[in-house]
């Protein structure tokens, strides 16, 4: 029987990060999810990595802790700042949000080729969308295309002609074809989260809840996860 494939999937606990997790083991991959407690204003995402992982049966979770409020720069760090709430996709699409944390990607994107390369992994997944209307400058093709030359040129692997592969197969999905992905690979949407703010129940009108429940709502289905406002 053929060795399978490590691979190193970047776990949020979202819906995105639950779906590419849930496509890797579809590929056949050995499955080292890696999450991060960067004192997120949202960390009962981890909540939902912890039990998405349990359920995926991956091979290993690590939780990954650093401290991002020291020096903020976003509402998602910093609780001075205000989420956006109640707004249009429209107005998501005007500017880069606050919600964007400065170089988050890029630094999960380096803790991820770290442990790829010490467990000697072939791929790394990570969950970004460029249609999402966040519009976030780490989650567009251009970004992750001058990640993956970062991946080969420093690292021994890519320096030998073995690169560690960024795998973003939801880089050009719509929120509503990322579900039906997720419907097709048995995604367990209960046990995800989106919500940017800290409550136990997600709010239903911060960017993130609003665009998953608008994405649901388009494809007839009902998210299951209760919500304050809906």
């Amino acid at each position: 029987m053929p060795t399978k494939v490590k691979a190193v999937i970047l776990l949020s606990g979202g819906l995105d990060s639950s779906t590419i997790l849930y496509q890797a083991k579809a590929d056949g991959c050995e499955c080292y999810a890696l999450s991060f407690d960067y004192k997120q204003r949202h960390r009962r995402e981890l909540e939902s990595a912890v039990r998405i992982a349990g359920k995926a049966g991956v091979a290993e979770h690590q939780v990954v802790e650093f401290d991002l409020r020291r020096w903020g720069g976003s509402a998602l760090t910093d609780e001075r700042l205000d989420l956006p709430r109640n707004r249009s996709k429209a107005e998501m699409a005007t500017e880069i949000p606050i919600t964007y944390v400065p170089a988050r990607n890029t630094i999960f994107l380096s803790f991820a080729l770290a442990y790829a390369e010490a467990i000697a992994a072939k791929r790394v997944y990570i969950g970004v969308n460029a249609l999402d209307y966040s519009g976030y400058p780490d989650c567009r093709p251009d970004y992750i295309q001058a990640m993956q030359e970062v991946f080969r040129l420093g690292t021994k692997q890519g320096r030998e002609g073995e690169a560690i592969a960024i795998i973003a197969p939801l880089i050009h999905l719509k929120k509503t074809e990322i579900i039906q992905l997720g419907e097709s690979l048995g995604v367990p949407w209960q046990d995800t989260w989106s919500c940017y703010t800290g409550g136990e129940v997600a709010c239903g009108v911060c960017d993130s809840c609003q665009l998953r429940l608008a994405a649901f709502a388009e494809l007839g289905l009902k998210d299951p996860l209760p919500y304050a406002h809906q």
